[in-house]
């Protein structure tokens, strides 16, 4: 049996698991992966003689049309080797009488339902699709369910808020082996149409707010908290054969990452062209990953000060003129003054990580009172960082004087 399954995936349902699961963006073919895999397994079980039942469960379901019965139904469908052994009803799916076991599937809210699911026998997966929104009371009733030796939880959602029950339980990585979570979004999805991606690039043009919710799978932030909100633009452009750039890098450590930028001046607004994220990477690859901005070798790197180690090691690597940042109090502060002080910041769309820093880089807000504070989260910021040292030396004292466009072209 060939199965349209995402790269990624394939580590989530590949051996013995209590809890798979996915979250991301639209577009990341994850609900229809969840639903054709329900099926798979159901076919498997039923084969050799088993039975049981798939739940399908949302935190908000009214009818049947709320459930994820008709994109179980697509997979099916759309997998000829299983179409024979389902029973395919307007309002059921079960396995087909043509193999030994049987295996039904039943829909239920959490909301409404969930002292009744408590009761139900032999719960082979609890697949919870659209899971965001289900509570803490829902989770505790609900996990207990699953009494079957190989009974197993799936959990599909779109995250939106960082103390939500689902990411306090799903959300944070674990070292448990039996616990498969992954994030997929659009990128993910080798079958992504042209038809979303266009609704894509329309929502990244003009809904920059909720575009990374929407399609790339981060915690939704709407609020004036967001240091650049609409100062900020992805648009594609060319290169000034004259440009003069500016490089800046930070470096990574642990799960950060290593980070070289490239910007130049011109009328007034900031561009950003090129960048290098480098996870993990070792020291001794960092020439090879800054070479991947073929400029770099040239020009002035000004770099992250705090490891003066690590400049003088690329430094002797071939890139001479890399050099320290220098760093202030309130030096974050006046180079966050200085970016915003241009007309514009316009990012290349070939800079994804960038942009997303972009959008997501922001002001700490209390959370009794809702109150923007004037205190910058520590998060979403190392492109930004590299983008600061860039520009070191035009960002000088508090307030952060307006740079001329020939004060940045060396005139």
């Amino acid at each position: 049996m060939r199965l349209k399954l995402p790269a990624k995936l394939v580590p989530v349902f590949t051996g013995e698991a209590d809890i798979r699961g996915a979250k991301g963006g639209r577009g990341s073919a994850k609900t229809r992966s969840f639903a054709l895999m329900t099926a798979v397994k159901s076919y498997m079980w039923a084969a050799s003689n088993e039975s049981g039942i798939v739940l399908c469960g949302r935190q908000f379901m009214n009818s049947l049309a709320d459930s994820s019965m008709e994109e179980i139904k697509a997979a099916i469908k759309e997998t000829p080797e299983l179409v024979p052994f389902f029973d395919i009803g307007e309002k059921y799916i079960r396995t087909s009488p043509l193999l030994p076991g049987r295996i039904d599937y039943a829909f239920s809210g959490l909301d409404r339902s969930i002292d009744s699911i408590k009761s139900k026998a032999r719960v082979r997966i609890a697949w919870i699709d659209e899971a965001e929104p289900v509570v803490e009371p829902a989770w505790a009733k609900l996990i207990p369910t699953l009494r079957e030796e190989d009974s197993e939880l799936w959990v599909t959602w779109n995250p939106e808020n960082d103390e939500s029950a689902t990411h306090k339980r799903f959300g944070v990585p674990s070292d448990d082996p039996r616990t498969k979570i992954v994030e997929l979004n659009w990128r993910d999805n080798p079958w992504f149409p042209d038809t979303l991606n266009r609704t894509r690039l329309k929502d990244q043009a003009e809904r920059p707010d909720t575009y990374d919710h929407v399609w790339e799978g981060a915690f939704l932030t709407i609020s004036d908290a967001i240091i650049f909100r609409n100062r900020v633009s992805v648009e594609a452009f060319d290169t000034p054969d004259d440009a003069r750039f500016f490089h800046g890098a930070d470096w990574g450590f642990s799960q950060d990452p290593t980070v070289l930028i490239r910007a130049f001046v011109k009328d007034d607004c900031l561009y950003i062209d090129k960048e290098v994220f480098g996870y993990q990477t070792e020291l001794d690859e960092t020439p090879a990953l800054f070479d991947k901005i073929t400029t770099s070798r040239k020009w002035p790197i000004k770099a992250d000060c705090a490891r003066p180690e690590t400049i003088s090691h690329i430094k002797h690597k071939g890139f001479p003129l890399i050099g320290p940042a220098d760093k202030w109090k309130g030096s974050v502060e006046d180079g966050i003054a200085c970016l915003k002080s241009f007309r514009k910041i316009i990012v290349h769309p070939e800079c994804v990580h960038i942009a997303k820093e972009f959008r997501l880089y922001s002001y700490k807000v209390d959370r009794i009172t809702g109150d923007v504070l004037p205190i910058v989260v520590d998060k979403w910021n190392h492109g930004i960082d590299a983008l600061r040292y860039a520009l070191d030396g035009y960002i000088k004292g508090r307030g952060a004087m307006r740079i001329s466009e020939e004060a940045l072209r060396g005139v």
